[in-house]
């Protein structure tokens, strides 16, 4: 029995299907690192990977930056929490707000899931209405008010617990910019919430008419456009995905790489509405009109990784690099479908790739989501199996990121593990590929 799997069997006594996350879930085990460095993580057993998950796009200058963990180990030494306002926070938010254009003020969070809580609550109370419209099958975390649309095609919420009390104060409307200025037309809506990139971070890809129409058709009709940039954010340029879009949301979530990697999130928005949140300012009788609390919001340690992040991606060039990376891989696994006469497509924007196994007519403009959102799994436990054996790593089945930390090295060997992944599946395939 491999040490994998001798602590996989460990954790299943003592933890929920042995996991803390619903997608590190795989047989015969889930991965368990040790270690990780650059562009590569280290599993329990030795085996080394290149990594395309990276911390869950986290990690947007590679495991253990060195000059984030200088600061992460000044910082320890100093002051790990104790429960009061610190002064990184304070130049943390500064570097934000000169990133984001649309962000005047932040207000940090512990996770992305309750960034984009609270950017609802601040919504509904600066409106003064309840009802949220989403895009079918973005992805805004997994509390109960996003989970109604979550799932691609379908309305009804992948989790049992949700109520129908919650579920009916959310719409959903087709990632389609003629409905969405129709649904948001009748002024009943206190936002309308969009994963910047298209859903699952442009996994079904999303034209920025969609972007420019949502905030031209919130605006008109009294909604706040929420923007989800939780990937997006920092990665497809230092000011997001809303600077190369031209669009200006009123209220912008960010997590993961905003906290440099470390557990935590943030709202970011007009003066206007993140008073919504100001303690000496009373709203309709309440002061501050938006409750918000949380114990690690904004750690010490967690403004201190935050802090070198934004320093590092201000001139933009460690994302031309990881860019860069992304498309010499999607040329290389296009390549690689056509040589094993596989009909697939690898696709993406920014520093993302994404597979599709089935027919296309060169985009992914006519394939439904929910099919692009539901792989085979037998497809899929074939694909990541084969590929972690070749020393590569995937951030989901599908999908993947890349960072400053890749060299063009790491694309060679990369491009080598697809070649013999697609070796062995090629023979298996037309099974398991869509009709």
């Amino acid at each position: 029995m491999s040490k994998s799997q001798e602590l996989f069997q460990q954790a299943r006594q003592t933890m929920p299907g042995g996991i803390s996350h619903r997608y590190r879930w795989r047989l015969p085990n889930p991965l368990y690192v040790t270690r990780a460095a650059g562009a590569h993580k280290w599993d329990a057993d030795g085996n080394r990977y290149i990594d395309y998950k990276m911390g869950a796009a986290s990690q947007m200058m590679g495991h253990c930056h060195p000059e984030i963990t200088k600061a992460l180990q000044a910082q320890a030494a100093e002051a790990i929490f104790a429960a009061d306002c610190n002064q990184v926070e304070v130049g943390w938010s500064r570097k934000i707000c000169n990133l984001v254009p649309s962000v005047d003020q932040v207000r940090f969070t512990a996770s992305g899931t309750e960034a984009t809580m609270l950017a609802i609550r601040i919504a509904r109370a600066f409106t003064s209405r309840d009802i949220i419209l989403r895009v079918d099958g973005h992805y805004h975390g997994w509390h109960d008010h996003v989970m109604k649309g979550a799932k691609a095609g379908s309305e009804a919420p992948p989790s049992l617990g949700v109520p129908e009390a919650v579920t009916a104060l959310t719409d959903i409307c087709p990632p389609d910019a003629g409905t969405l200025n129709r649904m948001l037309a009748g002024g009943t809506y206190a936002a309308v919430i969009v994963e910047a990139s298209g859903a699952n971070y442009g996994a079904v890809p999303m034209v920025q008419e969609i972007l420019t129409a949502a905030q031209a058709a919130a605006q008109a009709n009294g909604s706040l456009l929420i923007l989800d940039e939780i990937i997006t954010g920092f990665r497809w340029s230092p000011g997001g995905r809303q600077a190369l879009a031209g669009v200006t949301p009123d209220l912008t979530t960010m997590a993961k790489i905003v906290t440099g990697g470390m557990p935590g999130g943030a709202v970011g928005g007009s003066a206007e509405v993140m008073a919504m949140l100001d303690p000496a300012v009373t709203t309709r009788g309440h002061t501050p009109a938006v409750l918000h609390q949380g114990t690690f919001n904004s750690a010490p340690i967690v403004s201190a990784a935050g802090t070198v992040m934004m320093d590092l991606l201000a001139d933009g060039s460690a994302q031309a690099h990881a860019d860069r990376i992304a498309a010499d891989i999607r040329d290389g696994v296009n390549a690689l479908f056509t040589k094993h006469g596989i009909e697939g497509l690898c696709y993406g924007e920014s520093s993302t790739f994404h597979l599709w196994f089935g027919p296309h007519d060169g985009t992914m403009a006519n394939i439904p989501a929910a099919a692009i959102r539901s792989p085979s799994p037998d497809l899929v436990k074939l694909l990541q199996n084969s590929l972690n054996r070749n020393g590569v790593d995937l951030m989901s089945a599908m999908s993947a990121v890349t960072s400053a930390a890749h060299s063009d090295d790491d694309t060679a060997q990369t491009l080598s593990a697809f070649d013999k992944t697609f070796a062995e599946l090629a023979p298996m395939l037309d099974p398991l590929q869509p009709g």
